[in-house]
């Protein structure tokens, strides 16, 4: 695993190190391992944008009953179990009016 961080910060260093033509002494050092990667000013810069602007995939927002934020891939809420967002909404108004065939009852 430390290889493959190390050489994806080496990899982003190098794209973003290229487009300022001054060079300067390196601001911040990211160990990783036993593998340091010395950044310059606009190589952090650019870092720390890239993660603030990073959004896990697997963020669906909060839920809108208990504002947890597990939310599953139907939008139910690992937290209070219950269905959220508009998708959610709708998932429950359908099973509330759901009338099961006589044969299943």
């Amino acid at each position: 695993m430390d290889d493959l961080v190390a050489r994806a910060l080496r990899e982003f260093n190098e794209r973003i190190d290229v487009y300022d033509p001054a060079p300067g002494p390196a601001v911040a050092e990211v160990r990783v391992g036993e593998q340091v990667i010395a950044l310059r000013a606009p190589v952090a810069k650019a870092l720390a944008e890239a993660l603030r602007s990073y959004a896990d995939p697997r963020d669906r927002g909060p839920c809108d009953h208990c504002g947890g934020p597990r939310l599953d891939d139907n939008f139910v809420c690992a937290d209070c179990g219950r269905p959220s967002g508009v998708f959610g909404r709708l998932l429950a108004e359908r099973v509330a009016r759901y009338d099961p065939p006589s044969e299943l009852s």
